[in-house]
């Protein structure tokens, strides 16, 4: 009597569990807008063919998180809106590996996962309340928490900090 019933409620948590999945990936409507941001690679969720696309409004529906940071490229406190980089790494389903972040002219910087952490950098939307204009490192920007941390002031992470960002392949 006790397997049958450990049986049952394991099935019925797997089946919760993928129910959870398919949700996940539901919640993750195909772009109506211009497509800001491409992720390819090896994901679990997806919305356009084998990629997950975003337009802003897609983008900005997972929550917005804010950093007031200075930069290494701007003049003062700044404060940037953006997806929290941990927010994206759970949507896509990825644990570890690498993100290939590649800008509008093609260059590409290499992320370790392991940067997306809670409080860590964000992909960000906004600075000081404006969309960033591709002139002003738009329209996406991976910024850190320079200020949070001794950590996040190497030529190491400024190097991962890539604007004009419009694509992520996830590779292991």
């Amino acid at each position: 009597m006790l397997t049958r019933s450990f049986f049952a409620f394991a099935a019925a948590v797997t089946l919760t569990l993928i129910g959870a999945e398919t949700a996940r990936a539901d919640d993750v409507p195909s772009p109506n807008g211009d497509v800001i941001l491409t992720v390819s690679g090896d994901i679990a969720t997806t919305n356009v063919g084998d990629t997950l696309q975003f337009d802003r409004a897609t983008l900005t529906d997972l929550g917005l998180t804010t950093i007031e940071t200075t930069t290494i490229w701007t003049d003062g406190t700044q404060v940037f809106e953006g997806i929290p980089l941990a927010t994206l790494v759970d949507l896509l389903g990825i644990e570890d590996g690498t993100l290939n972040a590649t800008a509008l002219n093609d260059y590409t910087v290499e992320i370790p996962v392991s940067d997306a952490v809670e409080g860590g950098p964000i992909i960000a939307l906004l600075l000081n309340g404006e969309e960033m204009s591709v002139r002003d490192k738009g329209p996406l920007w991976v910024v850190y928490p320079y200020d949070a941390s001794d950590a996040y002031q190497t030529e190491v992470i400024y190097s991962r900090s890539i604007w004009q960002l419009d694509r992520i392949e996830v590779v292991e």
